[in-house]
């Protein structure tokens, strides 16, 4: 169902919410990327998602309200810092990990005691959970360790399985998922990177950088307290490395061997556009942070749905705004699973 006039809004709203409410799936649009949405109260609908996704039983859930009410059902405990936050960034695309209520089942959390939530600022999201009336658990609509999607189309292309509802709501408008910082440590800690970044956060409370989080070692089966801790993650079917190069020559002698053996490859840049390399080889992404968030799945989709053997994307620049970008980036890149 798309958005695209008032009356399909209103009746894709009373639509997915009958389904919600039945227990079943839904595809929904968010500010980040599309979500995969059950009810987070409904223990065996949000299992459904495990299921359907092929998600580890270890990955928690984020739930999304779009009340005060919803937050007070879901945190066992709401801090200064946390309404600090809220107050600063919700709504919008950040996840705040608090302890979490009786009311959340367990299922939504991969056993652990803490929650993620977040206030999503898209206007169907904030309407759809306001006319179910419950908050909603929804990580991104795509298989397990797979690119996230950020529009209808992605998800279509790649969904496992049928689901009641695809609810098309255009392109996303950050394209990557929410930062996420945990509440649940003195100072809090960004467990996941995103558009908002430690500098803009530091501003609001005292936040620490991502570090060395616990369960992100590969092969650990402890509780997460939040998605987006695997080593590899958000990965395109073809690997990906990341590269820097000084013209084209630098660059063909760096994936020379790939070359050689004929394999097709698609460049990914920013600010260095290599020579010597085929036209629809080469995409380039403004060197932006914020656009270089929004373009850079659609691109990796195009990869996958074309057939690429081989994806090079230029390393990011270093700066804070950026952070979010190049921890997508690692993950995607990395070479096993954890």
């Amino acid at each position: 169902m798309s958005l695209q006039t008032p009356a399909d809004f209103t009746e894709a709203v009373e639509a997915a919410a009958t389904l919600l409410r039945a227990g079943e799936l839904v595809v929904v649009p968010t500010e980040t990327v599309y979500g995969l949405a059950a009810n987070a109260f409904d223990p065996a609908a949000v299992s459904k998602i495990y299921t359907f996704k092929g998600r580890p039983s270890h990955n928690p859930i984020i739930v999304h309200v779009a009340t005060a009410d919803m937050i007070r059902e879901c945190a066992g405990e709401w801090s200064e810092e946390a309404q600090r936050l809220a107050r600063a960034f919700w709504p919008g695309p950040l996840t705040l990990v608090v302890p979490k209520s009786e009311r959340v089942p367990m299922v939504v959390t991969a056993g652990g005691a803490t929650v993620g939530l977040r206030w999503p600022s898209h206007a169907f999201m904030q309407a759809l959970i306001r006319r179910c009336g419950f908050p909603l658990a929804a990580p991104s609509a795509n298989p397990a360790n797979q690119l996230s999607p950020t529009s209808a189309d992605h998800v279509l292309h790649n969904l496992p399985g049928p689901v009641g509802l695809v609810v098309d709501g255009g392109p996303s408008n950050v394209g990557i998922e929410s930062t996420v910082v945990d509440l649940c440590r003195n100072p809090a800690v960004i467990l996941r990177p995103g558009m908002i970044h430690r500098e803009a956060l530091a501003s609001v409370i005292p936040v620490l950088s991502p570090a060395a989080v616990e369960g992100t070692q590969r092969g650990c089966e402890a509780p997460l307290k939040s998605p987006g801790l695997l080593s590899k993650h958000y990965s395109p079917r073809a690997p990906l490395r990341l590269l820097r190069w000084r013209d084209g020559a630098d660059l063909r002698e760096q994936i020379d061997s790939e070359v050689r053996a004929g394999r097709r490859v698609q460049i990914l840049c920013h600010s260095r556009i290599p020579a010597g390399f085929a036209p629809d080889q080469v995409s380039v992404i403004p060197h932006d942070a914020e656009a270089f968030a929004r373009a850079l799945y659609a691109e990796l989709h195009q990869c996958d749905q074309t057939g690429v053997e081989l994806i090079v994307v230029e390393c990011p620049p270093d700066g804070p705004e950026w952070h979010g970008v190049q921890d997508r980036l690692t993950r995607a890149s990395a070479s096993s699973e954890s």
